[in-house]
């Protein structure tokens, strides 16, 4: 029987005592969205950029992927900073730096000069997005904080998908003759409009004894996701030269310094970057184990699928993005269902969405396999349907299950770590299986290539439901 850890628990002093009204949750949820937003709405842009920025293959790919290393690798810091100094006033300055740094990406004049921008722009959402689960978890309590951690579960998901169909609408519609500049300029206005309306309606929060930024542990954090993300997301670009194969091999050992230094910090009585107590907390050590396959699934399929309807099928990117409407649809749907069904069934409904995903999943490996030669979006609609059903019910909950135990004063530090899981999963998917798959299809063909990466997500689904079953059933 697993032993629940109890916490001491610490009466938190805020800057004032109102709590997260409906325009609050309406404002710091659009804080959320925008950058989640962000993380894949490039992808139909970057044949675009390629063409006016002559920017090639390896430099195209850290214009994808400097954002997302610079946005996991800074989330836990982000949450830290706003434990220690208020999370709306972190808010508002991540969504001030979002829109000044998503206008630098609308106007860069050089590919290099989008890289650096695109970079700038993830560390911004590092400072923005952990406030909001921050915000929630510390402004709220009881029913409304569980109705919003799985509103700000649904906004994650459908965030990917409109992304990806938004992206493909603005690049071709060139508006103001803009062409793919649109996708970064239109943050600016709406990351504005997030930063005025937090001034009124978001309250301020933060832990009543600040900590100090353990700067080992940020070093060394930021050091290990580097040494992971950098070569998986530029090795197959620039032909997996030695320094790439020695950087996945530092890998694990500064992964394994990171735990120690981590261990050792929080033993002599100071507050680590990643308290392992927080880790000891069964909810969120499950879901956190629940995490890693779902949202590194998520991102690779999202990420392959695009590619797949571009390059395989030929579809131009609105065609390509209007095809992922059944699944944004189902994702939906099931967000819409999840806080009914979980206050029924509590986490039995992650396991329910992992075996609907895998249903989906397998039916869409059947449809590719049986005749690629007339394979089109309506027919991949069933599966795409369903997997979206499926990562709905399991998505919902999950950020419920994660923070449900953690205490207050530790809302920033647990969004954070939240936040980087389910940042460097995505990426990690994209990395891992969009490299597998760009890998594969040459010689296997793109239908046996996607196939095989659909079995491997489906491989993660069934972690998913073995892992589900190990959670509490309530779900707080």
């Amino acid at each position: 029987m697993t032993q629940q850890l109890t916490l001491p628990r610490i009466t938190v002093r805020t800057a004032t005592t109102s709590s997260l009204g409906v325009a609050g949750l309406v404002t710091v949820l659009l804080g959320a969205f925008l950058p989640m937003l962000d993380f894949f709405i490039v992808n139909v842009a970057l044949p675009t950029i390629d063409r006016d920025l002559a920017a090639g293959p390896a430099v195209l790919e850290l214009v994808a992927a400097g954002y997302g290393i610079a946005f996991a690798v800074l989330l836990v810091l982000g949450g830290r900073l706003g434990d220690a100094f208020g999370r709306r006033r972190l808010f508002i300055a991540g969504a001030g730096a979002f829109a000044l740094t998503s206008l630098a990406c609308g106007l860069a004049p050089t590919a290099w000069a989008l890289v650096a921008a695109r970079v700038a722009q993830g560390a911004s959402a590092a400072l923005l997005l952990p406030q909001v689960l921050a915000t929630i978890t510390a402004a709220s309590t009881g029913a409304q904080r569980a109705r919003a951690l799985s509103i700000y579960g649904a906004v994650g998901g459908v965030s990917v998908v409109i992304g990806q169909v938004l992206g493909g609408m603005m690049v071709s519609a060139d508006l103001f003759g803009t062409g793919w500049r649109a996708v970064f300029l239109l943050n600016v206005p709406f990351a504005l409009l997030t930063a005025v309306l937090a001034v009124s309606h978001v309250p301020e929060t933060r832990a009543p004894h600040a900590a100090g930024v353990d700067l080992l542990g940020t070093g060394l954090l930021t050091a290990a996701l580097l040494a992971l993300f950098v070569p998986l997301m530029e090795g197959r670009a620039v032909g997996w030269p030695l320094w790439t194969w020695l950087s996945l091999g530092a890998f694990p050992l500064l992964a394994a310094a990171f735990v120690a230094v981590e261990r050792r910090t929080e033993r002599s009585g100071r507050v680590p970057l990643v308290p392992p107590s927080l880790l000891r907390i069964p909810e969120m050590r499950h879901g956190l184990g629940i995490a890693l396959p779902y949202f590194t699934g998520f991102g690779g399929f999202m990420f392959v699928v695009a590619i797949m309807l571009q390059q395989g099928l030929r579809l131009g990117p609105v065609a390509a993005g209007w095809a992922l409407v059944p699944m944004a649809t189902g994702y939906f749907v099931a967000s819409l269902s999840g806080p009914r069904l979980i206050g029924r069934f509590g986490s039995r409904v992650i396991t329910a969405g992992a075996v609907v995903q895998g249903a989906g999943l397998l039916t869409l490996m059947a449809t590719v396999l049986a005749d690629w030669s007339d394979f089109s979006p309506l027919r991949m609609l069933p599966g795409v349907a369903l997997a979206g059903i499926g990562q709905g019910l399991i998505g919902t909950p999950l950020f419920r299950v994660v923070l449900s135990k953690v205490p207050a004063e530790r809302a920033g530090v647990g969004s954070g770590v939240l936040a980087t899981a389910q940042q460097s999963s995505l990426a990690l998917g994209v990395a891992t299986l969009g490299t597998l798959f760009l890998a594969l299809a040459p010689g296997l063909g793109i239908a046996h290539a996607l196939a095989l990466v659909l079995a491997l997500q489906f491989g993660g689904s069934l972690v998913i439901a073995g892992l589900s079953a190990r959670l509490p059933r309530s779900v707080g």
